[in-house]
This record gives C-alpha cells, structure tokens and sequence, in this order.
C-alpha cells in the first residue's frame, strides 16, 4: 500500500501536468475546434485523476478546520471548481447534460469550502438553490441595491485578484503567505462559481424553452432547389400552377383545394424570357412618318400656311371685276395712309 506522502507526491505531479494542458488551452484561438477540444478533454481526464486520489487518500474531511489542513492540501479543494470550469467549454449536440455535471461539480466545490468556514450564508443559500427554481445569486432583488451590490461585488474581486498576484510572487518563500495564497484564491473560486451557477440556470432555462429538433434530418439547399425543379410529382403538385392567381377576369380558375373550374393554357415562361432577352432593345415604329402626318392631318393637328408661300399674293382673276375693283379700293387705301404717316413719324423719343 502507498504511503501518504507517496500519495501526496503523485497528486503533486498529476496536479502539475494538469495544470500545464489547462495553460496550454489559452494558446487556442478556437475553442470549438478539435485540436482544443482534444486538449480540453485530457485536462478534465487529469483533474479527475485527481480529484479521485484525493478522494482515496481522504486528504479533505468534513470534521476538520482550515487551520486543521496542511498547506500543500489546500489547493486540492479547488479541483471539483476547476474541473466544472473546463467542462462548460465542453462542446455537445446535447447541452443539457454538460451543464448538469458543471452544477454538480460547482455544489461540491461549495459544500467543501463551507466545511472549512470560506463560504458565506449568502453564498451558501444561492448554491444551493441552483437547480431549484429559486433565484441563485447573493445580490438583491430590488434594482438601487442590486447597482450598488454588484458595484462592490465587483471591487471585492477587483482586490482579491490583486492580492493574489501579489502573494504569488513571493509566496513559495513563506508558508503563512502560502496559505494566504490559496485562502484568497479559494475566496475568488466561490464568487466566481455563484455567477457560474446563475448563467447555466440562465442557459438551462432557455434550453427548456426552446423548441424540440426536428427528427426528420433536414434536406440541403440543392437537395431542395433540385426539388422545387422537378415539382412534386407524388402527389400531382405542379408550381407553376401555384404561381397562378386564384381570381382572374372571368372568374375563378381554381378551387381552394387546387381543382381547375374553367380550361385555362399555361404559356412557357422560359420563351417569353427568352423573346425579351433577343428581342430588341427599343420600342419599333408602327408607323412611316408619311402616315403619322396624314393621321395628324385628317386629326386637325397640323396648321397649313406659313412658311415662304406666305409671303406670295394671290393672282386676282381679271374676269372677276368685284374682286378687281376691291384689290383696287385697298391698295389706294394704303397709299393714303402712308402719305398721312410717313415712315418714323410716330417716333418721338429722340427728337430734340
């Protein structure tokens, strides 16, 4: 049989390999790729491994106090934690199942620490109502409180994320700053699991409402252009009789149930497109401009007269003595006038 300390070595060195493919997932840029997922999958492996000789070697007990736990064993209270962490980034067709084992791993973590005092009643009352129905969180209901709460909520980590950072850099030298350590880091495990366990309640919750996958596997998009071409011929479905209107001048051509009332013909779509693609481009004339200006014509839209011939007076018939004696009559007429009205005698501007 083992002994303790050999025990303690070998989770020692798994917690160390562990800890190095859990490191080597930042440099993944895609978490839902295989080569990630393969190397999430043998981080949890390793964790497990750990957790269970933890469990064998009954390092962590219920009875004792955190004073009671050597410091090299206290890290191992943060492996369930780190373990439900690296399982939420599981990919799965099925969620629900990976969010179960998260919960359940989260409420161990919980339970643990609230044997060794680090676990509030707050804190307490929420992880235990994951699962529940009931709210999971330490923050107010009331919208005021829950700003400030979650303010300060925020500074708490905010220090111990510091305070961490701090202790980590000289913490190996002294075993006080050691326990300090995992004290506070434990402390930023449990704040980070209440808001873990209040997004997967979140998640499950939407799960539940959405609606069931479909059985039938779905068709691709050829396979259901290639369809929508040859029409559905099984059941006497034809689509260019879809596309007709139910109501044309004259009355219905379909029942509601798709039957035919009246002979209709269906012209070929493809040859009216193909007439407009080689058909010219402009509208041809119906006309010559000959019979366009006879139709305006015989319309009354064309005025005759003007032009040069306007200019030409007509000959007087010599045998038509009235019209003769009033050509006569005129042109007297107008010699009188302009003898009376000489040329520029209405133009009175510039005179001096």
């Amino acid at each position: 049989m083992a002994s303790s300390d050999d025990q303690q070595s070998s989770i020692s060195s798994l917690l160390r390999e562990a800890d190095i493919l859990k490191d080597q997932l930042s440099s993944y840029p895609d978490t839902n790729g295989d080569e990630y997922q393969t190397k999430l999958g043998l981080a949890i492996k390793k964790y497990q491994q750990c957790k269970d000789l933890v469990a064998r070697a009954s390092l962590l007990s219920l009875n004792e106090s955190l004073e009671d736990l050597a410091t090299s064993d206290m890290r191992c209270l943060a492996i369930p934690f780190t373990i439900a962490e690296l399982n939420t980034r599981v990919k799965s067709p099925d969620r629900k199942p990976v969010l179960l084992r998260s919960v359940a791993l989260y409420k161990k973590f919980i339970s643990l620490c609230d044997a060794y005092d680090l676990v509030s009643s707050a804190e307490r009352t929420a992880a235990e109502n994951a699962g529940t129905g009931k709210p999971v969180s330490v923050l107010p209901t009331d919208p005021g409180a829950r700003r400030t709460a979650k303010i300060a909520q925020f500074k708490a980590e905010k220090e111990l994320k510091a305070k961490i950072e701090s202790l980590a850099n000289h913490a190996s030298a002294d075993d006080e700053d050691l326990r300090e350590f995992h004290k506070a880091s434990l402390k930023l495990a449990i704040m980070q699991t209440i808001q873990s366990l209040e997004m997967i309640m979140m998640e499950l919750d939407m799960l539940a409402k959405a609606p069931p996958p479909s059985s039938e596997p779905r068709a691709t998009q050829e396979e259901e252009d290639d369809a929508r071409r040859r029409g559905r011929k099984n059941d006497g479905y034809n689509e260019k009789l879809d596309s007709i209107p139910s109501t044309i001048k004259g009355g219905n051509l379909l029942t509601k149930d798709g039957k035919p009332l009246r002979p209709f013909v269906l012209l070929d779509k493809r040859q009216q497109l193909k007439d407009g693609v080689f058909g010219s481009g402009h509208n041809l004339p119906t006309m010559t401009i000959d019979e366009y200006l006879e139709e305006e014509r015989r319309r009354g839209g064309i005025i005759e007269g003007g032009g040069e011939k306007s200019g030409e007076r007509p000959e007087v018939d010599e045998d038509d003595y009235e019209a003769g004696d009033a050509a006569t009559m005129k042109a007297r007429a107008w010699d009188e006038y302009t003898e009376q009205n000489p040329k520029g005698s209405g133009n009175t501007l510039n005179r001096g």
